[in-house]
């Protein structure tokens, strides 16, 4: 018999096998980088997909059909996932000092100017600010199926999440188009590396929130979450609006003031 509120996972082959995955995608991306040769990162990537997917299904499982995510779990679930963003945070913290750190003192080497001589910076009123319209739709958006999945309105949680994940690959569609037209790249000086590192890093964020309320929009269609049992929207939705954040702080900073 079981005295204490807390499940107890069985052993799963899944954390030792998605670390090795991760190493061969470690490996594979410093070889394809000095090489050339892409082999092991698409193996590393193979088998971290594989592995995320499945471990998924478990997780999805154990709380759905096997009902063992109590109240104590679910707490410490989204304990869990306010831990995560806050180290996120931290990390985007560490991309915005050193923009900072080179743009309010730029060195003899940058021509004591920023944006240093001879980078031409992206238009900060051209599709930057599209982009953000858009991101903000779909905090918005988020925020109406959330509101739908509390009340019991099944409508109301397809079209908003439908509409969230469009807004989320526009917004990686305008970004890829954005990259392409710009007149720098990541090798030129300090203001290419932290222009491309921080935008290209939330990027990959939003492809990640976009992919997790995807996943939410087929569980929710499958009749898996209800009004009272939905932790996993919930993060998704924390997820969703810390990209929110996140982006307004590098409009602001990098786009707009940076250029």
């Amino acid at each position: 018999m079981v005295f204490h509120p807390y499940h107890l996972v069985e052993p799963s082959p899944w954390p030792c096998v998605g670390a090795g995955g991760a190493f061969f995608l470690t490996l594979g991306a410093v070889i394809f980088f000095h090489y050339g040769f892409g082999h092991l990162l698409g193996l590393g990537l193979l088998v971290l997909g594989v592995v995320m997917i499945i471990w998924w299904q478990d997780v999805i499982r154990e709380s759905t059909f096997q009902g063992h995510h109590s109240l104590m779990v679910k707490r410490g679930i989204k304990i869990g996932m306010l831990l995560f963003i806050l180290s996120e945070v931290l990390f985007f913290f560490s991309f915005f000092w050193a923009f900072f750190h080179s743009s309010l003192a730029p060195s003899v080497e940058l021509g004591a100017l920023w944006p240093p001589q001879g980078v031409q910076p992206l238009d900060s009123f051209s599709v930057p600010l599209l982009n953000t319209a858009v991101l903000l739709s779909s905090g918005a958006t988020v925020t109406w199926a959330h509101h739908g999945l509390v009340c019991g309105s099944r409508k109301d949680v397809i079209f908003g999440l439908t509409f969230t994940v469009f807004l989320g690959v526009l917004f990686t569609g305008l970004q890829a188009l954005e990259y392409y037209a710009a007149t720098f790249t990541v090798s030129d000086s300090v203001y290419g590396s932290t222009f491309f590192i921080a935008t290209g890093f939330h990027g990959f964020h939003v492809i990640i929130g976009t992919t997790f309320l995807g996943v939410c929009l087929i569980r929710f269609r499958a009749n898996q979450f209800t009004s009272r049992q939905h932790v996993g929207f919930e993060a998704a939705s924390w997820y969703w609006h810390f990209v929110d954040v996140v982006w307004l702080f590098l409009y602001l900073c990098i786009y707009w003031w940076g250029a």
